[in-house]
C-alpha cells in the first residue's frame, strides 16, 4: 500500500528526476538543480550525489551521447515502464490506456506522440499532481508505483550492466519508492 502523504512530500524529488531522465540540457546539470530537490540526510542522497558527481566528470556532448546511446539503443535500457514486461502486446496496450486515464483524472493532458510509461513523464505526472483528498488516489498511485516499480528495477539492471552513471539515479529514485510503501505489520 502507498502511503500517500510520504509520497506528497516527496513530489519535488519526481521533478529532480523528471528533468535528469529527460534529453540532456545546459541548464540539466546547474548546482541548483540538485540543491534544491534533496539534502544530505535524504534516503537516497548517496545515490544521486554519486550520479550527479559522475555526471560532471562528462561534457554536456559526452552526455547527450550517452544518453543517446543508453536509452535510445539499448533495449533493455529503455525509459518506457511497461515495454519490458509487455514488449508491444495488447496488455501493454490496455496499461497504455489505463494510465492516460490516470493522468486525465488527476488534471494532466497527455503530450500528443508521447507514451504514457514514458519515464520522465511518469515521474512529472508525481510531481504536477494534486491528489489530496482525492478518494481515487489510493488505487490510482498503486497502479502508478507498481508499473514505476517493475519497470525501473529492469531498467536499474540493465543500466548496471552497462555500467552507467544513470544506474545511481534510478537507484535513488527506487528508495524514494520503497520509503512510500506502507509496510504491512506481521501478526495482526
Amino acid at each position: 500500500m502507498i502511503d500517500l502523504n510520504r509520497l506528497y512530500d516527496e513530489k519535488h524529488i519526481f521533478g529532480f528526476f523528471a528533468e535528469q531522465l529527460s534529453y540532456p540540457e545546459k541548464l540539466t546539470f546547474h548546482p541548483a538543480v540538485l540543491e534544491g530537490s534533496l539534502d544530505s540526510s535524504h534516503t537516497a542522497f548517496e545515490d544521486i550525489s554519486t550520479y550527479w558527481n559522475l555526471m560532471h566528470e562528462y561534457s554536456l556532448d559526452e552526455i547527450k551521447e550517452m544518453y543517446t546511446n543508453t536509452f535510445d539503443f539499448q533495449k533493455d535500457a529503455t525509459l518506457f515502464m511497461t515495454h519490458v514486461k509487455f514488449g508491444d502486446s495488447k496488455e501493454r496496450g490496455q496499461m497504455l490506456a489505463r494510465l492516460k486515464v490516470l493522468y486525465e483524472m488527476f488534471g494532466l493532458s497527455m503530450p500528443d506522440g508521447e507514451l504514457s510509461d514514458y519515464l520522465p513523464l511518469m515521474c512529472e505526472f508525481i510531481y504536477a499532481a494534486e491528489w489530496r483528498g482525492d478518494p481515487r488516489a489510493q488505487e490510482s498511485f498503486s497502479l502508478l508505483l507498481a508499473v514505476l516499480e517493475d519497470g525501473s528495477y529492469h531498467l536499474m539492471k540493465a543500466l548496471e550492466k552497462y555500467n552507467s552513471p544513470y544506474f545511481y539515479l534510478i537507484r535513488g529514485m527506487r528508495e524514494v519508492f520503497k520509503m512510500c510503501i506502507v509496510q504491512e505489520r506481521q501478526g495482526v
